[in-house]
């Protein structure tokens, strides 16, 4: 006996048709696109928009969409340090890592935030491979400061590793952790390797996951979020001081990746559901997108309905 299946409550099946169908665009767009996204704070500590954050990008890769995940795990550093009683110190927002602390660092980042986020994508089917920074001298770094101890400045990214593993049809999950050239290894700020990995994968975008909807001219006015920029925009702001202390080294990282060739950069708040399938698949997006050209600019700015239609659909999809 056959009966009929429920349907979403609050929007029609013509309106969800017609999503399906104003979304081609933008997924012709993305197809055979490699993506390269920073995943942190936030939507990383809650499990549930952890498992939101990987099916959105399970869905990013069966559109056809090649996703590159580089996580930090800094929640998870804390308790671990705290566990054993090593202190927990930062300088000029940079984690001080010592010998000690590096071996922690390691054993969280590798062992546990990348097989758990490895675990929750390949629950849609075996799609992820975790990577340490490490692995085949993919990230390769030099101490930064000697005062931060085993934190690393990237030298140089080599890609064939992870290109490897997208032309195989998996999703690599890279924990940032990097080769010295002095045999150790180095912590790297995640989003510092963002922006290097997505210029040396030639990334068509680079997208940062971060606690706050974008950037904003004034931070204390959240009426004043920036939708757009150009290059040369951001690097002014950037020059002049009016960035907010955290938002220096995501905008830094935009700025590296723009300049090596990627074509979009975008920081947006992971703690709201579905923020990458949003800013990604339709006109309105949800957070700031950095553009590397003029041109970029002009041609990302151009009204349709698509997020209207989006934005209802995905407020019924948890639902």
């Amino acid at each position: 006996m056959k009966y009929a299946r429920d349907s979403r409550p609050g929007i029609s099946h013509e309106k969800t048709a017609q999503l399906l169908f104003e979304a081609l665009p933008w997924i012709k767009n993305l197809t055979g696109k490699t993506i390269v996204i920073k995943y942190g704070g936030a939507a990383m500590v809650d499990s549930k928009l952890r498992d939101d954050v990987m099916s959105d990008i399970v869905l990013l890769k069966i559109i056809g969409v090649n996703p590159v995940i580089v996580h930090g795990g800094g929640a998870d550093i804390n308790a671990a340090l705290k566990h054993y009683d090593i202190p927990v110190e930062f300088k000029d927002g940079q984690r001080v890592t010592s010998p000690e602390a590096m071996e922690i660092v390691r054993e969280v980042l590798v062992g546990k935030v990348n097989q758990e986020l490895v675990a929750a994508i390949n629950q849609h089917g075996n799609l992820a491979v975790g990577v340490s920074g490490a692995d085949a001298g993919t990230i390769i770094a030099e101490q930064l400061d000697p005062d931060l101890g085993r934190v690393g400045n990237i030298v140089r990214v080599n890609s064939g590793y992870l290109e490897s593993i997208m032309a195989n049809d998996y999703i690599p999950v890279v924990a940032t952790v990097a080769a010295g050239e002095d045999g150790g290894f180095f912590n790297i700020n995640a989003d510092v390797a963002a922006g290097h990995i997505a210029a040396a994968v030639h990334a068509h975008k680079a997208i940062f996951l971060t606690d706050v909807d974008g950037l904003y001219e004034d931070f204390s006015d959240k009426d004043s979020l920036i939708s757009n920029l150009t290059l040369a925009e951001t690097q002014d702001m950037l020059d002049k001081g009016e960035i907010d202390r955290g938002m220096i080294p995501k905008l830094q990282s935009c700025i590296h990746a723009l300049r090596g060739g990627v074509f979009r950069a975008h920081i947006i708040n992971g703690t709201t559901p579905h923020s990458l399938l949003l800013e990604l698949l339709t006109d309105a997006g949800v957070g700031t997108v950095m553009h590397s050209t003029e041109a970029a600019y002009e041609n990302d700015t151009h009204p349709h309905p698509l997020g209207v239609f989006a934005s209802r659909l995905v407020e019924n999809l948890d639902e």
